[in-house]
């Protein structure tokens, strides 16, 4: 027996947005999907960023970003962070107009998320359409765990699976 999903749809990963800033610290948040602890001493973080995004182009020229883990509640922003481009688009200013920033360790930020993770980068290497970056843990706060999954993104038809 074999069912209509590739392998890689089958498991049920967290969605995360991705806040990265320019330099002059303005925030540009993504949404992200491949992401995953790959160390336990010392912390270590995977992330892949696609190409020919703002989110890259902030995190080749900044050290700091913060991993945010959403919360159910924000399926609603998956069109403006993940499916509208940072470069043609200002996300800080959405965000702030319908007041969804806060500030956390001095970085602008989602409010009720799940959970943070503030890293610092270690390197990155280009892996197909992505770039694959690896972070330190300099800190991690969790919320909740009621947290933003693809299954759900999947039943309110803003992802195909």
């Amino acid at each position: 027996m074999s069912i209509s999903k590739k392998v890689w749809n089958i498991p049920d990963l967290p969605v995360y947005s991705l806040a990265t800033y320019d330099r002059k610290s303005k925030v540009n948040m993504n949404i992200c999907t491949y992401v995953t602890a790959i160390s336990l001493k010392p912390k270590l973080y995977a992330v892949a960023v696609y190409e020919k995004t703002k989110t890259l182009k902030n995190i080749k020229n900044s050290d700091i970003c913060v991993l945010q883990l959403l919360s159910k509640s924000q399926f609603n922003l998956i069109k403006k962070l993940g499916q509208t481009s940072g470069i043609n688009f200002d996300k800080e200013n959405y965000l702030n107009n319908k007041n969804f920033l806060e500030e956390w360790e001095n970085y602008k930020v989602l409010k009720n998320v799940s959970g943070r993770i503030l890293l610092n980068k270690k390197s990155f290497q280009k892996t197909g359409d992505h770039y694959l970056f690896i972070f330190n843990v300099i800190k991690s706060k969790s919320y909740n765990t009621d947290y933003l999954n693809l299954k759900l993104l999947s039943e309110k038809k803003l992802i195909r699976i």
